[in-house]
């Protein structure tokens, strides 16, 4: 065996550390995450189990107007971040994980509630049918009458009140059956 062959030994061999690219990364989550945290209503922050020099440093940056003083001021919030380490942002991490969830669940139902109003404005009678199947109670003349506006104000470009109204049915039908 040639000595250019042989591999380096594992004690010999030096640990540098994170990279410099790594370092950066983490730079701009911890950044990403103070801003996220400047976000959030202030009645949220006291219940995050943040560190309370991070509390007194996101009151502070709150006050700030100006648009590039507030950038420096975020920066500097983030700065102070870096100083205590993940382990102390996890349940900041985790609250703000679940808000997306949320999110993202509220916008799903939003887009159902939608599709089900266009369903009953372009299905016509049959749309109609089949809601008033599974609601009986349902006002089938008030909701008609809604549609046919619905309509016209699209038709007309005019301002959308009969299609935000069959929206705000629909929201209230599926409340009052999950309950």
């Amino acid at each position: 065996m040639k000595p250019s062959d042989e591999r380096p030994n594992d004690e010999h061999e030096e640990d540098f550390g994170p990279s410099r690219s790594e370092k950066r990364r983490n730079a701009l989550d911890i950044l990403k995450l103070a801003g996220q945290l400047m976000e959030l209503p202030p009645s949220r922050i006291p219940k995050l189990n943040l560190p309370e020099d991070i509390v007194d440093e996101i009151g502070r940056t709150r006050k700030v107007t100006s648009h590039i003083a507030r950038k420096r001021q975020l920066a500097f919030l983030a700065k102070q971040m870096r100083r205590h380490g993940d382990e102390a942002f996890v349940d900041a991490r985790a609250a703000l994980g679940e808000d997306r969830d949320r999110q993202r669940q509220e916008a799903a139902h939003m887009h159902r509630l939608e599709a089900a109003r266009e369903r009953l404005l372009e299905g016509g009678d049959v749309a109609l049918g089949e809601l008033f199947d599974r609601h009986p109670g349902l006002d089938r003349q008030h909701l008609r009458s809604l549609v046919r506006q619905a309509k016209a104000e699209r038709d007309a470009n005019k301002p959308l009140h009969a299609f935000r109204e069959i929206y705000r049915i629909l929201k209230e039908l599926e409340a009052s059956s999950n309950d």
